[in-house]
């Protein structure tokens, strides 16, 4: 069962001249953001604000707040199918890694790996499988093995020695807070994560997530507005340098402004009962153009793409792997 699929991996330099290749989600956040008139300005202006950020959370030894510049690549991970299908290869999904460059040094330190996470498996179930088990029913409710399958093909991945030999580390994706559960703010403080929030209620991409393996956390860095959470393997506390948290921080931060500037760029930080909203009015708006309509109508195509080359084609095999795959604990 090993030998049917394998994986590779192709990087993408996500900088200011950064165009999407023909293989890449359209509806992945980087794609999104490097269209129409004003892209280069786009990308431009992103990089800055992670630059800011970084250097505003690296204070020390740092008067100036300019000795750091964060450089991302675009992780794409392609899985292989064994002869004898049209459909031999698939983009299974894309993750950021991070390059921390000491400009004073000349000293370059690995980031996290994981950061934000694309994935046209997702989009087949929360656009595609989702909706169609709900048709027609009087109350929503999720397949018993929602999400089962993308969960195992990715610790497979994360398991795989194409993985392990690119990377040191298990990867961190950091995403927005859900705008429909309440977090309510602990004691607990980390230098540089900040004050942890918590919440008993997971959602359902929370859920999604520990399929994968993956434990959530939520913290609030100093000078943020809302927590983020942070889904990882291992120690998130312990396993990660300073510089690689906020290397993470930084990054997804500044998307997080962009994407939901409602939570993330409001004029108010998160009180210590927080329930995010996408309805907030009080927000300052950045000057980078994002089109979140846009982006749902794509996932919903790409939901489909993903269902005639990839689950209809290789159902029988892929159902047989995941039968004899462990499943990941949360």
């Amino acid at each position: 069962m090993a030998n049917e699929f394998t994986f590779s991996i192709t990087t993408t330099r996500f900088d200011e001249d950064y165009a999407p290749s023909h293989s890449s989600r359209a509806t992945t956040n980087f794609a999104n953001l490097a269209r129409g008139e004003h892209r280069q300005q786009n990308l431009r202006n992103v990089l800055r604000m992670i630059d800011r950020r970084f250097n505003d959370l690296v204070h020390w030894d740092n008067p100036t707040g300019d000795r750091y510049t964060v450089e991302l690549e675009i992780v794409t991970a392609q899985l292989q199918f064994a002869a004898g299908s049209d459909d031999l290869e698939f983009p299974l999904l894309e993750i950021l890694d991070i390059q921390i460059v000491d400009l004073q040094t000349g000293k370059r330190h690995q980031g996290i790996v994981g950061n934000n996470f694309s994935s046209y498996v997702r989009d087949f179930d929360f656009s595609v499988r989702l909706p169609m088990f709900n048709e027609g029913a009087s109350e929503f409710s999720v397949p018993a093995d929602f999400g089962a399958l993308h969960g195992k093909l990715f610790q497979h991945f994360l398991d795989s020695a194409v993985y392990q030999e690119r990377f040191a580390m298990p990867p961190v994706i950091c995403l927005s807070v859900a705008a429909n559960r309440t977090y309510r703010r602990t004691e607990n403080y980390h230098p540089i994560l900040g004050v942890e929030y918590r919440q008993s209620d997971f959602s359902l991409t929370d859920d999604y997530f520990g399929r994968m393996g993956l434990t959530v956390r939520y913290f609030m860095p100093r000078g943020a507005v809302a927590p983020l959470a942070f889904y990882f393997r291992g120690d998130l506390l312990n396993d990660y340098s300073n510089l690689q948290l906020i290397g993470t921080i930084s990054t997804m931060e500044t998307f997080q402004k962009i994407y939901r500037p409602e939570i993330y760029n409001a004029n108010s930080a998160a009180a210590s009962v927080y329930r995010p909203t996408l309805e907030q009015q009080d927000y300052s708006r950045t000057e980078i153009a994002y089109d979140r309509v846009e982006r749902n109508q794509l996932a919903l195509k790409q939901g489909a793409f993903t269902e005639e080359h990839f689950v209809k084609p290789h159902r029988e095999l892929l159902e047989r792997w995941s039968a004899h795959y462990p499943t990941p604990v949360r």
